[in-house]
């Protein structure tokens, strides 16, 4: 008889003497190389590791396809908590490097992971949580995205110039995030911006596009996005434009707000300077 970690009714965090934290999940999920099904689970079981705020899945070895599996060539030891096996794949006519692994937990004795974040040239290429796709990494069960509409004012300026005025914002709220002002294109400026091929993925919010500012070097690209179709659970956003408060001064209600300090704050500097 097949054993799992937990109950997946059980909903509290384990945790393990590698740092690891972990959790059953009640999700049907399914991964996908091509057009072969590689995964396919109603166990899978979420993992965060010490190093990174997102969690990831791991698999029952059972609903994994490891006839498509093979010992890695060149192991990438460290590059996952504790994890020393690795395995490269090979599915649909290519072999990827080092898309699977397993923890060294006894708690996750017998699963298998796999690459999500970004990684098509060693992971897979479609995951889907019950019938609907999911991109860059599993969505958190204890994080909230809620898009509010709201008669608020908010005002945006870059070195001083508005681009953005409106009373007719609809307010992002998102876990661990500060909120996101999404505004009218009517209400923003972009003629004095131009768009850019820079796409992201979120799997909360669906697929975005970009801006760029006109106005001076000093300022990162990309700091202007919308999303065009949005997942239905932020529908509120669609066609709406946002801008990265790391960068940009936003006045609330006539009160101006802090630029936050967050992991994009990092990565928006270092755009900066390349």
């Amino acid at each position: 008889m097949t054993t799992h970690p937990a109950h997946p009714g059980a909903r509290s965090i384990r945790t393990t003497p590698e740092g690891l934290m972990w959790e059953p999940s009640e999700r049907w999920v399914r991964g996908r190389k091509g057009d072969v099904t590689v995964v396919d689970s109603r166990h899978p079981v979420l993992v965060w590791e010490p190093h990174l705020p997102v969690p990831q899945y791991v698999f029952p070895r059972e609903d994994v396809r490891t006839d498509l599996l093979c010992p890695a060539e060149s192991p990438p030891t460290g590059a996952h908590t504790g994890s020393r096996i690795f395995y490269d794949l090979d599915a649909d006519g290519e072999v990827r490097r080092n898309a699977a692994w397993t923890f060294p937990a006894d708690d996750l004795a017998g699963h298998i992971a796999f690459e999500w974040f970004l990684r098509t040239d060693t992971g897979l290429d479609h995951w889907y949580e019950e019938d609907e796709e999911i991109f860059i990494h599993p969505r958190d069960p204890h994080k909230r995205v809620d898009a509010l509409s709201s008669s608020r004012h908010v005002r945006v300026e870059i070195d001083g110039q508005v681009v953005a005025d409106s009373h007719d914002p609809v307010l992002l709220f998102e876990t661990s995030l500060p909120t996101r002002y999404y505004l009218p294109r009517e209400d923003v400026r972009l003629d004095l911006f131009d768009t850019t091929d820079h796409h992201t993925g979120c799997p909360y919010k669906g697929t975005a596009s970009y801006w760029s500012w006109r106005g001076g070097a000093d300022v990162p690209p990309n700091l202007v996005w919308t999303y065009p179709e949005p997942l239905p659970a932020v529908a509120a956003i669609q066609g709406r434009v946002a801008f990265f408060n790391e960068v940009v001064d936003i006045t609330l209600d006539g009160e101006r707000l802090e630029r936050p300090d967050t992991p994009f704050s990092r990565m928006l500097r270092k755009r900066s300077r390349s």
